[in-house]
């Protein structure tokens, strides 16, 4: 199995804190439809670290 299948989910403002910038960020970045790997379960958003760590490595995050 992936290592990535026992990782846990963080919140908006781990992920904020995760990358550097403010949760308000964040926000704006699933707003707008940039392609940030979120996933809505519930009411609130979550991020894998793994898949932000690819969607920068991917150039995206530029966009």
């Amino acid at each position: 199995m992936p290592n990535d299948y026992n990782e846990n989910w963080i919140g908006v403002e781990e992920a904020a804190d995760y990358l550097g910038v403010k949760p308000t960020t964040v926000r704006e970045w699933i707003k707008k439809q940039t392609g940030i790997p979120a996933h809505k379960i519930g009411k609130q958003w979550k991020f894998k670290k793994s898949d932000l760590d690819v969607w920068i490595k991917s150039g995206k995050s530029s966009i």
